[in-house]
């Protein structure tokens, strides 16, 4: 539970971009109240003070990335009109997460999950949103397609979210992207087809 009013803003504000950069650069074990603390230029007892544990200081921390990416791709994404387009945005946001580092902070608060009970349900809860946001863009550029007519939005959804993160992860281990992007590039290639393939479809019903 966050604590104190709008004085306190640049304060909540500077420890959770603090916990961000922890996170990204020490994982999970070295974001401590001391070092997220002293990268802040606070004291460690504000951390206490306002979010109640460094749990909830790290979930805040990973909310603000969340909440982030949401709006800026949600923009890019609102402007996709077929398969084919929703392929090269996602392309574009898997390369500027992985160069942002934004992947990093969900990679250790999944991994931090193992060790801190109730910790994976929350991380969970904040995933949920980006289902919903695959959902949205999956029924935007697919619905009235045959692969639309067939496969729910909503298991594709999770199949992609999942996808993604799995790549995500596994580029950040190895520091090799190139292996995501040619899975990318075999999307792309599948999304023209489906586009002939609807086209063609509604040109026989016309």
């Amino acid at each position: 539970m966050e604590r104190g009013g709008t004085r306190s803003a640049p304060t909540r504000r500077r420890l959770v971009e603090a916990a961000v950069e922890t996170l990204k650069e020490d994982g999970f074990v070295g974001a401590s109240a001391r070092a997220i603390a002293e990268r802040a230029g606070s004291n460690q007892g504000l951390i206490f003070y306002h979010f109640g544990s460094v749990t909830n200081l790290l979930l805040a921390a990973l909310d603000e990335v969340s909440a982030e990416r949401l709006h800026d791709y949600g923009e890019a994404v609102g402007r996709v009109g077929s398969p084919g387009e929703l392929v090269e945005v996602a392309t574009d946001i898997f390369l500027t997460d992985l160069d942002a580092g934004h992947m990093t902070v969900l990679a250790e608060m999944i991994a931090g999950a193992s060790s801190v009970p109730g910790l994976g349900a929350e991380v969970a809860k904040r995933i949920h949103p980006w289902r919903e946001f695959a959902r949205s863009a999956i029924e935007n550029s697919i619905g009235g397609t045959p692969l639309g007519a067939v496969v729910p939005a909503g298991d594709l959804a999770h199949a992609v979210v999942a996808l993604y993160l799995g790549l995500e992860m596994l580029s950040h281990l190895d520091g090799d992207r190139q292996p995501a992007l040619r899975l990318f590039g075999l999307a792309g290639q599948l999304a023209g087809l489906l586009e002939m393939t609807g086209a063609s479809s509604t040109s026989t019903t016309d």
